[in-house]
């Protein structure tokens, strides 16, 4: 169960964070959306025809993929016109207008545009290939992605959805509840490794047992909380569900955060031991590491099934212990996940050390 009523962290109180997995596929999040749109005038309108050059439905609406790894985005010509070009664009929903462009190709060359260009390429596994590899993902790389064909007529373009598999937890700052601007969550998610999560991911989160009773900022500057069991401290007798704060001032209003991570590249260890933060992070160092991020120990947890009944000291101050094998001695808890120790005084030699290296 999730912890729903710390508004407070004693030092030698132990609350908890338990974050569910994932992976569960129960849920399908998003399908192609199939349009045509006129070069002159701009706009797409829903077609009910079968598209002439693209095939649809693609091979798949929905491509799912790590940090770190190499995903194809498949985009297939049925018919060759005899002049086209191949667009491919990330649809960014925030920034109305705008979009993002990724590369434009023809059958003989390819132009890349921007961070995401600069990774990707066009597959061409064989003449009817547009399909986009995209190498080395990043957190920032999930959302839609549109391959349009342009020849000078009628254009056509299919939408792929590439998901970035990960995490979703609940951060708060080291001074307490709801002290997060929505550019000091931001910041504090990448601090940690993260990103601030996206409605998506939190809602995805939330249909697999998130239950966190504390609102926080998401990407696109709303505010919610996922909760599984209704009680009068979170939200009354409502319905489960996402609650929504909606829209609020990203310079004055304040909140704690939800962030969202993915596997990544590196290895994290445990020092045992009774000490301070400052010992705790000279015994990372003599080993060629760092105090991990809060991040990079729920990546090994969620990613690795890291288990580990100790807490350790984090490079924020904070301390906690991942459970991957729930039992009586570890927290007490039937749920997997990792528990926090809150923010102790730094001179307590209470805790070992989580290393990222």
């Amino acid at each position: 169960m999730w912890m729903t009523g710390a508004r407070r962290m004693a030092p030698f109180v132990m609350s908890f964070a338990v974050i569910l997995s994932l992976t569960s596929s129960f849920f399908s999040w998003s399908s192609a959306l199939y349009s045509n749109s006129r070069k002159d005038t701009q706009t797409t309108v829903a077609i009910t025809k079968r598209l002439q050059y693209l095939l649809e439905p693609p091979v798949f609406a929905e491509v799912i993929g790590r940090r770190g790894e190499n995903v194809t985005l498949p985009c297939i010509l049925r018919i060759k016109p005899k002049h086209y070009k191949v667009k491919w664009t990330k649809v960014e929903p925030e920034r109305i207008g705008l979009e993002s462009i990724v590369m434009i190709s023809n059958e003989k060359a390819f132009k890349p545009y921007g961070h995401i260009g600069q990774r990707a390429s066009l597959r061409r596994a064989h003449a009817m290939d547009a399909s986009l590899l995209l190498r080395h993902l990043e957190l920032d790389d999930g959302g839609q992605y549109r391959c349009e064909l342009i020849n000078g007529i009628e254009d056509e373009n299919v939408i792929i959805t590439l998901r970035i598999e990960g995490v979703v937890f609940p951060y708060q700052s080291k001074y307490g509840r709801y002290r997060f601007t929505y550019p000091e969550a931001k910041e504090a998610c990448v601090q940690q490794d993260a990103r601030l999560a996206t409605y998506d991911q939190l809602y995805r989160a939330w249909t697999e047992g998130l239950d966190w009773c504390n609102a926080g900022w998401l990407h696109d500057g709303t505010v919610h909380y996922p909760i599984i069991h209704p009680r009068p401290v979170c939200g009354g007798e409502l319905l489960p569900g996402i609650r929504s704060y909606g829209p609020k001032d990203k310079s004055h209003d304040r909140f704690d955060a939800f962030c969202f991570t993915s596997q990544n590249n590196g290895s994290l260890f445990y020092i045992s031991g009774a000490l301070s933060y400052d010992q705790a992070e000279q015994a990372c160092k003599t080993r060629g590491s760092e105090l991990a991020l809060v991040g990079q120990l729920y990546a090994a947890w969620r990613f690795q099934n890291y288990d580990r009944c100790d807490g350790g000291w984090l490079k924020d101050g904070s301390v906690r212990f991942p459970i991957s094998n729930p039992r009586n001695r570890c927290g007490g808890v039937a749920e997997a996940g990792v528990r926090t120790f809150g923010f102790p005084n730094k001179m307590m030699h209470l805790y070992g050390a989580y290393c990222y290296k």
